[in-house]
């Protein structure tokens, strides 16, 4: 049977409903990361995985600088039956918002409903008064503009994402797809998560802590590339390997080491390796090991203690809720 034969067409009202709201001057990159995460059938998973709504308060929306002109998508009383609602990213930072969408984007908080902000979008969440108190990021580049409007969000500038429970944001571009694989993770686990960013040709995971660019994007030489180290390393994760063994395989010092993690993945050698580790933790619970402190020597974590507390502070769950959700046999 192949793939797409094989295809489970879920009913939408099973299925957990996002919607994007475009506004005016909408950029189209991060319309376009949202249709690709939540939008796009999954014939390599074998069902569907959201609803996927696109909404405007227009009928015809010109997008940024006039790219093209959106028509034929829902109206904004679409926006009430989201349960993920996107918010509106723009370039033009210190316009307005429409008092409709921001009062689509309130009443959608005030029922439950998770928000995202892409890029810009972080600016119609704060200017719709969801963001008082709380954490955010957004480009680096309108950091200054951001604090200086809303000096009641906790903004971190230096982040690719920021997961604040319900309202999630990006600071753009590539930032929106790693949100959005973070989204899927969070939703449907580590193993679909992956599969999707397969489909992507994407990182699977960035964590959001990581910066939002680097200092050398791209090696100067191609033997500073750190992917042979770093496929040795994802083949030994149960043993315990230390930021020097790293080091000594890739025939460099501890400290040379962590300024190439640095400028070519924006992250340090421990951070990536704890953040590899807990993936491996993750595909073994999915698979139904619910031995924990099994899970946690084989994805050299050691204990089940501290399995717990990273699962906690990245998932926002606990191991055995965790496998509960996504454990095998569930669906």
């Amino acid at each position: 049977m192949t793939q797409e034969s094989s295809h489970r067409r879920a009913d939408p009202a099973e299925l957990h409903r996002v919607v994007v709201l475009v506004d005016a001057d909408s950029n189209p990159f991060e319309l376009g990361c949202a249709t690709e995460v939540f939008g796009l059938r999954r014939p390599e998973i074998g069902r569907d995985l959201y609803d996927f709504r696109l909404c405007s308060p227009e009928p015809r929306t010109r997008m940024r600088d006039g790219f093209f002109t959106l028509t034929g998508v829902a109206g904004l009383d679409a926006a009430g039956t989201a349960d993920t609602l996107i918010v509106p990213n723009r370039p033009d930072i210190e316009a307005p918002r429409r008092p409709d969408v921001l009062d689509a984007v309130r009443r959608a908080h005030a029922r439950g409903a998770r928000l995202l902000g892409f890029c810009s979008g972080a600016f119609t969440l704060a200017e719709a008064g969801v963001l008082d108190g709380r954490r955010a990021t957004a480009h680096w580049q309108w950091a200054h503009s951001f604090r200086a409007r809303f000096p009641s969000v906790r903004l971190e500038p230096d982040v690719l994402f920021v997961d604040d429970g319900d309202i999630l944001t990006a600071a753009g571009s590539a930032a929106a797809l790693d949100l959005g694989l973070h989204v899927v993770r969070r939703d449907h686990g580590a193993e679909v998560a992956n599969a999707v960013s397969r489909r992507l040709v994407f990182a699977a995971h960035r964590d959001g802590g990581q910066r939002q660019f680097v200092e050398r994007p791209m090696p100067v030489l191609p033997d500073e590339s750190l992917a042979p180290v770093l496929a040795w390393a994802q083949e030994r994760l149960d043993a315990p390997l230390s930021v020097a063994d790293l080091a000594a395989q890739a025939a460099v010092s501890p400290a040379t080491l962590h300024r190439r993690f640095q400028a070519q993945l924006g992250t340090t050698p421990l951070a990536w390796l704890t953040g590899e580790r807990l993936a491996l933790a993750c595909r073994l619970i999915e698979g139904g090991e619910s031995r924990f402190e099994v899970v946690a020597r084989r994805s050299g974590l050691g204990t089940a203690a501290h399995l717990r507390t990273l699962m906690r502070r990245e998932t926002g769950i606990t191991p055995s809720a965790y496998l509960r959700r996504f454990g095998a046999g569930v669906v």
